[in-house]
């Protein structure tokens, strides 16, 4: 049976109530209102746990609701539904904040699905409100997702750096967010009007980082037809980021001590040095203290970058973070992509968690924008994961097949595991439909119009395919 108090706005009356009728008899607490203004006055005066809203509606439609609801109640949870969706009004709605969508007539089996998920994701979000630190301007912190207790303790330090000018040193393995931390300080500190400057020491050329650095004065070398301005100078009275610090070439790095030490800059070829007020952020996925033993980075740049140490953890370090990360991400690629992909469901998700992901949160990220653009809609299961993920899991070719009591719809299943098949042969076969068809006997021409005919691709473009596998073939 259902616990939960749920607001059911309608201005068609039987849609009203057959809704508040289903889900009474679900065992919820329903309450009705007829229009938006009379939602509105009771989201005031009352606490609920789920918004159920018809999108067209006299005096106040849908969308404009959602927005004033979020207003007076930032964390409402809310399902949306409507006769004459499109995908447009899907992407506005999901950016807006809604939670689901529902085309009319509504299906009831789905809805009693979606009302349970909606409500125990209000819950958990009240939860991690009430047992999370209060963070000052959290909102700055973009990009940086997380609330395990190893996260916590980044924003708390990130909280504390900010309000000095002392030089930090981030390091972890790539793809774990080092500079959303970089930028998470500057954009908390005194210096957030001022330029942040990121070099990234690893993808520019030698020969040319110490010009991009400290600037030169025309006619300083070969090529030099104008004075240039360095990123030392570009970033004065702000922030600069040394990305990849630990690629930085032995000459490079004395005179980078050099900076640091004195607060000068002089550009190649200038008669002069010039005084610099920069608040210097490095970072790196190497070992420094390993590469210091090596000879192959300064010690005394190290311990003068290394004031501030921040360690970012891999993600397989904050499992907890990952339903979190899977779901924001969703919602993120659902809103871009114009798609409408609901969720993983529960043996899914517990496959991702105990899945190691040496990429990080990078590799998460571009998981689940391909996932997003290949399934489309509905709910991703283990049979749509590609390989890698499953490990020695048993492949749902080989498992058997069992008869549910109640029966199946034949005609969906088959339809369910053909689409499973041609997901697991372009994953195959890196996004190749030429191959992917192969895999499946059939012929390209065939394959291809099997793709533009499933609902499960959505509208999604030849090119979107190819960028989702990396492929163009």
């Amino acid at each position: 049976m259902g616990d939960g108090k749920i607001l059911v706005t309608d201005d068609d009356v039987q849609s009203r109530k057959l809704v508040t009728a289903f889900l009474e008899y679900k065992g919820y607490g329903v309450i009705e209102a007829s229009d938006a203004e009379q939602a509105l006055d009771i989201i005031r005066d009352r606490e609920v746990d789920l918004v159920i809203t018809d999108l067209m509606m006299p005096k106040c439609n849908g969308l404009e609701f959602l927005v004033k609801l979020k207003n007076i109640r930032p964390q409402a949870v809310v399902i949306a539904c409507s006769a004459y969706g499109n995908m447009a009004m899907k992407s506005r709605l999901f950016k807006s904040g809604a939670f689901f969508y529902f085309d009319k007539p509504i299906n009831l089996h789905e809805l009693d699905d979606q009302v349970k998920r909606a409500i125990e994701h209000g819950r958990l979000q009240s939860r991690v409100s009430l047992d999370r630190p209060s963070f000052r301007r959290r909102h700055l912190y973009k990009g940086l997702i997380g609330e395990s207790k190893p996260m916590l303790a980044i924003y708390e330090l990130i909280e504390k750096v900010a309000e000095s000018d002392t030089t930090v040193l981030i390091q972890g393995e790539s793809g774990t967010g080092k500079e959303l931390v970089a930028r998470a300080i500057h954009d908390l500190s005194d210096r957030r009007t001022r330029n942040y400057v990121p070099v990234n020491c690893a993808a520019i050329p030698d020969d040319l980082m110490e010009s991009e650095l400290f600037g030169h004065v025309k006619g300083a070398f070969t090529g030099a037809i104008a004075n240039r301005v360095g990123r030392f100078e570009m970033a004065d009275k702000g922030t600069l980021f040394l990305d990849e610090i630990g690629d930085m070439k032995i000459h490079l790095q004395v005179k980078l001590l050099r900076v640091l030490q004195n607060r000068e800059v002089e550009a190649v070829g200038a008669p002069h040095s010039r005084k610099i007020d920069v608040r210097f952020i490095a970072a790196t996925n190497q070992d420094l203290e390993k590469c210091v033993e090596e000879k192959k980075f300064r010690e005394d740049l190290y311990y003068r970058l290394s004031v501030i140490p921040i360690q970012i953890p891999p993600l397989r370090e904050r499992k907890e973070d990952i339903p979190l990360l899977l779901n924001n991400f969703r919602e993120k690629f659902n809103r871009e992509k114009m798609r409408d992909v609901t969720g993983f469901d529960s043996e899914a998700m517990e496959i991702l968690c105990n899945f190691s992901w040496p990429g990080n949160v990078r590799e998460l990220e571009n998981f689940v924008e391909r996932q997003v653009i290949i399934k489309g809609s509905g709910v991703v299961t283990p049979y749509d994961l590609p390989e890698k993920y499953l490990g020695k899991r048993e492949s749902s070719t080989t498992a058997p097949l069992v008869l549910p009591h109640n029966g199946i719809d034949l005609n969906s299943a088959m339809e369910e595991l053909e689409n499973r098949l041609i997901m697991q042969a372009l994953e195959k076969s890196g996004g190749n439909k030429k191959e992917a068809a192969a895999l499946l006997c059939l012929k390209r021409t065939t394959f291809i119009e099997k793709l533009k005919k499933k609902k499960i691709f959505g509208d999604i473009a030849d090119s979107e395919v190819y960028s989702a596998y990396g492929s163009s073939s």
